[in-house]
């Protein structure tokens, strides 16, 4: 395999967005459009990375089907190395979501049984034990079975990789559960994060403790439009996204706060620019139908920058 500078593990397989075109009415039929394109967390991240001009490899379970093949021409399109696990017999894992006309998120499902095949056992691969030994970040998603993604997160950190983790969903991110005190960073919505502690926040600030009680050394909160927190082993801060005329699509914009916040660690930030990095990332891709934005760049996520304001320090 060729080097890469970022190995992220994960999903990679096909979202389905229907977008209800007036009000939603529960329970009965909405108008409204249909749209597919390749996706999930890792992959979205992996994009994202690729285009802010890092080296990335994707590694993930895929069918042999025509929804792999179109996960595939995406890596390429974006750069990506694609290193995938195929199985020819299988379907590719697929999400379809139902969203709202302002783009937020009403329901959604996810057939994602591919990814239990990957079992810790493919991590003895040489040419995975080799990219998790070389590569400065390993990045993985919540899609993977739990002892696989201990057994990754384990094998990066005892390496001294920069290990980071993508919620996905509050059902998923409790996998992370076993390994938290070897992650570096935890990327989460509130409701992950409220999953993954048993306990609730009035104020972002309040995040971190309840975080660090669970185990977790590093994390982002986000918060929809509200205060955006962030903290390490030194530090906390706090940011106000800028408000957004509209959203395009909301899919898409935590991992496109996780690929600019950890572009800028890589490049040896402190936190608080990190979060002002992630911020603008994810700015990026809400005003994007794409969940990984092709408008991503380093010179775009720059001018994005300048609507950031400075993140408040608290420790």
């Amino acid at each position: 395999m060729t080097e890469a500078e970022i190995a992220v593990f994960g999903g990679a397989h096909i979202d389905r967005r229907g977008r209800i075109s007036g009000t939603t009415a529960p329970g009965s039929s909405n108008p409204g459009t249909w749209f597919e394109e390749a996706g999930g967390g890792g992959f979205n991240a992996a994009r994202n990375l690729a285009r802010l001009g890092h080296g990335v490899r994707m590694i993930s379970t895929r069918g042999g089907d025509a929804a792999g093949e179109m996960v595939t021409a995406a890596a390429a399109a974006a750069g990506v190395i694609d290193s995938p696990l195929t199985f020819l017999d299988r379907q590719t894992p697929s999400y379809t979501a139902i969203l709202e006309n302002d783009g937020n998120l009403v329901i959604a499902l996810a057939d994602m049984e591919l990814y239990r095949l990957f079992s810790p056992r493919q991590l003895q691969r040489r040419a995975l034990r080799d990219v998790v030994a070389t590569s400065r970040l390993v990045l993985t998603d919540a899609n993977l079975p739990e002892e696989t993604i201990a057994a990754l997160v384990q094998s990066a950190a005892g390496n001294g990789r920069l290990v980071a983790g993508i919620a996905v969903s509050p059902a998923k991110v409790i996998r992370y559960r076993p390994c938290l005190p070897h992650l570096s960073f935890l990327f989460m919505n509130e409701s992950e994060a409220r999953a993954l502690t048993g306990k609730d926040a009035a104020e972002a600030e309040a995040w971190p403790a309840l975080l660090r009680s669970a185990g977790l050394n590093g994390g982002v909160v986000t918060r929809g439009g509200r205060a955006v927190v962030a903290f390490d082993g030194d530090s906390i801060c706090v940011a106000v996204p800028p408000a957004l005329p509209a959203l395009a699509d909301v899919t898409g914009a935590g991992d496109a706060l996780a690929s600019g916040f950890l572009s800028a660690r890589l490049a040896g930030c402190n936190l608080a620019e990190c979060l002002r990095h992630g911020i603008a990332a994810a700015g990026i891709t809400l005003r994007s139908p794409l969940a990984a934005s092709e408008e991503m760049s380093a010179a775009n996520l720059e001018q994005a920058l300048a609507l950031v304001p400075t993140p408040q320090m608290l420790s």
